[in-house]
């Protein structure tokens, strides 16, 4: 069921780990200034490399056992570290029994990096697999495929720093503590507020989130128009090290 535009505004206030008026929500860190927007682009125009895996590369047997059978495209988010906000996201699809790398893009996760027990305000980004069902955004659909919420609720606050303005103009839910098949700013969350919720992929606008994953326009045009529900894609997300594990 979809909500009203007034219960998606009031449901912003909690995106992406809880958004605080000292700019503390998706991406805030409480500087009004904080991050130059586009500077965590990436490239998605690069011929990808030509070699082909069995496994996603950098993914170890503990997390890729979690990826479900059916699944045949793959958002891997590699963290440059445990605390570090950098990071690459890469696009995996499967072609036959391997799978190959379409796309890579710079991106950034939570401010303080990765946590594999996430909570509310922690201001990490969930370390895990995770499945990817629904989308929107304030901007019209760029010819999604997975189901798409456009509306003018999803609009970050102006009272955030002109930097963040943009970020939620597309938008794709990451099913942590979420109920799949409503949009992405409904604020249920099965497991309690504590456990946080409303962790996106969204768009960049150069530091750190709250939680979320950013990443640059392009891609996340790319993903809307590539993520498909019936190759029923995920995410794989945290610091390379814990993915390696």
């Amino acid at each position: 069921m979809r909500k009203s535009g007034a219960m998606r505004r009031a449901a912003l206030m909690a995106v992406c780990g809880a958004v605080t008026m000292s700019l503390t929500g998706c991406g805030g860190s409480g500087h009004a200034n904080a991050g130059a927007a586009g500077s965590g682009a990436g490239t998605d125009d690069a011929a990808p490399p030509a070699a082909a895996w069995k496994q996603v590369p950098g993914i170890g047997d503990r997390l890729w056992q979690r990826v479900p059978a059916g699944t045949r495209q793959i958002v891997a988010v590699y963290g440059a570290g445990p605390d570090s906000p950098d990071s690459t996201a890469e696009l995996f699809v499967k072609q036959g029994s391997t799978w190959k790398r379409t796309a890579s893009w710079a991106a950034h996760n939570g401010q303080r990096g990765w946590t594999t027990h996430h909570h509310e305000d922690d201001k990490r980004s969930p370390v895990g697999v995770f499945t990817l069902s629904d989308a929107g955004g304030v901007l019209a659909d760029p010819g999604a495929k997975l189901p798409y919420t456009h509306s003018a609720a999803f609009q970050a606050p102006h009272y955030w720093s002109k930097s963040y303005w943009h970020d939620f103009d597309y938008v794709i839910a990451i099913d942590y503590n979420r109920v799949k098949g409503t949009p992405p700013d409904d604020p249920t969350r099965p497991l309690g507020q504590t456990k946080g919720g409303n962790i996106w992929l969204h768009m960049d606008h150069g530091s750190g989130t709250s939680a979320c994953v950013s990443l640059p326009k392009s891609a996340m045009r790319t993903l809307l128009r590539t993520l498909d529900p019936r190759e029923h894609p995920v995410v794989v997300m945290g610091d390379r090290r814990d993915l390696a594990a």
